[in-house]
């Protein structure tokens, strides 16, 4: 169990996003790797949940740590102890999944996210990743002195100069993450 944790740990701490595109079943294992990714999106009649405590085991790959962060302490405890199997469509209400798809639209959204991404700075975006997850679990107060730090790691890169340029041409950036 602790090798597979450590790869999803491995995935979830990337300076990069993630994003998981689920079809099928997402229970388990599968569950908890899909919520270690920053974005999940799910075709529709997925079904998914943390299903281990129907066969007397935990979620040993982070889903106890991870889900109670996504949906909170009570929620994550009802879904857990009740093995609670739940569509892609209650996923979106919970929280872990961004959005429902038709299946054979599921890569085309997730390539579109990650395009709308990849339009921003690289290295803003890695460092608005690690100001949020390392915020996540921190006190308000220290959230804010990482986030000042990260803030800090943008202002001198040449990205930033490349978009106050591009603004004042009226076009857009082009970042080659520097």
């Amino acid at each position: 169990m602790k090798a597979i944790r450590d790869v999803f740990n491995s995935i979830a701490n990337l300076p990069q996003p993630t994003i998981a595109a689920v079809n099928g079943y997402a229970f388990g294992g599968g569950f908890e790797l899909m919520i270690a990714c920053d974005f999940s999106i799910a075709a529709e009649g997925v079904k998914m949940g943390l299903t281990e405590t129907s066969w007397a085991i935990i979620p040993g790959a982070g889903g106890t740590q991870r889900l109670p962060r996504l949906v909170g302490e009570m929620r994550a405890k009802e879904l857990i102890f009740t093995a609670r199997k739940f569509t892609a469509e209650e996923g979106v209400q919970l929280g872990v999944v961004l959005k429902v798809v038709q299946i054979e639209n599921l890569l085309n959204s997730c390539e579109q996210l990650a395009n709308e991404i990849m339009k921003n700075g690289p290295v803003a975006i890695k460092q608005a990743k690690y100001a949020i997850t390392q915020g996540m679990n921190t006190d308000l107060q220290t959230g804010l002195a990482i986030e000042s730090k990260a803030y800090e790691l943008t202002i001198p890169t040449e990205d930033r100069m490349e978009a106050l340029l591009a603004f004042s041409e009226k076009r857009n950036p082009v970042f080659l993450g520097k």
